[in-house]
């Protein structure tokens, strides 16, 4: 969805909660119930329950995702979620991204980036999806970025010990996964990704937009 004002443009870069929705290698225990508590043949008021994997869809993970005793939601700072960021075109890479696939892009100390790439476009977000490997999470660690989100429902896939979650937890580098890019140019952009407040929780869905 596109908002367009006078003054800028509103980019959703959000997946939509449905229960038919890709979810992480088509895993049906991971796929969201949505349920009616109530409608207007039992009382006065509609009410519904969503019950649903916290890494369903767009979402933030905290280090204890994946590391005994990282923090969790309550000790996110917002300001590294709220900020600016770069999208960058790797819509041409074909299985991962390398560090040899970042090392002509902009990319700087301190930037936010979003990581675009056949996966806003293809059918394979439940199957061979693409994700960044250890040597591209060890260039962003070298480059002490801020944050990385990707349009994948996991930023690596069957990579032993979790090197890429792990490799950037351990410098405090924030991981957004679900986003959706493929309406989104490359260039830089305001970002709000702020997920649900769950104290104690390693990760939490969020409606992530751009503006521009």
């Amino acid at each position: 969805m596109i908002i367009n004002t006078n003054a800028f443009e509103i980019f959703d870069i959000s997946m939509p909660i449905t229960e038919s929705m890709p979810v992480y290698k088509g895993k049906d225990y991971k796929r969201p119930i949505i349920s009616i508590d109530g409608d207007f043949t039992t009382g006065s008021s509609y009410e519904s329950r969503l019950e649903l994997n916290l890494h369903t869809g767009t979402h933030l993970d905290t280090p204890l995702h994946m590391i005994e005793g990282g923090y969790t939601l309550e000790k996110l700072d917002l300001s590294k979620v709220v900020t600016k960021c770069k999208v960058l075109d790797l819509t041409k890479v074909g299985d991962r991204i390398r560090d040899k696939d970042l090392a002509d892009l902009d990319i700087n100390e301190g930037d936010f980036i979003l990581l675009k790439t056949r996966n806003s476009f293809e059918d394979i977000l439940e199957t061979d999806f693409i994700f960044l490997d250890k040597s591209g999470a060890n260039y962003l660690i070298n480059k002490k970025i801020k944050g990385v989100g990707i349009d994948a429902l996991g930023i690596e896939r069957d990579q032993p010990n979790h090197e890429t979650h792990i490799g950037l937890f351990t410098e405090d580098i924030i991981i957004l996964e679900g986003l959706r890019l493929k309406d989104i140019d490359q260039g830089e952009y305001l970002l709000s990704a702020a997920p649900i407040l769950i104290p104690g929780a390693e990760a939490a869905p969020l409606r992530a937009y751009l503006i521009r």
